[in-house]
């Protein structure tokens, strides 16, 4: 199972099983909560039936994802911090409400967690590089300022 989803090997797993069929005592397990074998038998064939439905379907929409090739967009190859900077257009009036509303709109668009695996290494980067930015904005912000 090997070089396969987790998704995938459990699916495999599962049609193994089936193949397999019941066992006795998994028979005899659903009598213990008071159901009649006829009523396993039906329940298991329309349980298993679902669920090949369901594996179709899901191998049919991961062979569309797979279909195009991953190309990296270009906002995701700017990694340098003054690229950074620039795009977050962080100026002297800031608030901590503009801050946050920036980190969010940021991460919306540069989270590792939504972009697809060949693209996380550069977005931890442009993250990583927006926190510290952000984070002494905020620093700044927070910091009394001595008149005298």
């Amino acid at each position: 199972m090997f070089g396969m989803s987790v998704f995938h090997s459990v699916l495999e797993r599962l049609k193994a099983e089936q193949e397999e069929g019941l066992s006795d005592e998994a028979r005899d397990g659903w009598r213990v909560f008071g159901a009649a074998p006829g009523f396993v038998a039906e329940t298991s064939a329309h349980t298993w039936a679902s669920r090949g439905a369901v594996e179709q379907a899901y191998r049919a929409l991961a062979a569309d994802e797979r279909s195009e090739p991953f190309s990296m967009p270009d906002y995701l190859k700017r990694t340098g911090l003054a690229e950074v900077a620039s795009e977050l257009a962080l100026g002297e009036s800031e608030t901590a409400l503009t801050l946050a509303a920036k980190r969010r709109r940021f991460a919306a668009a540069n989270h590792p967690d939504r972009l697809p695996v060949e693209a996380r290494l550069n977005a931890t980067l442009r993250m990583k590089l927006a926190n510290m930015l952000i984070g002494e904005a905020l620093r700044r912000i927070e910091k009394p300022r001595v008149t005298g």
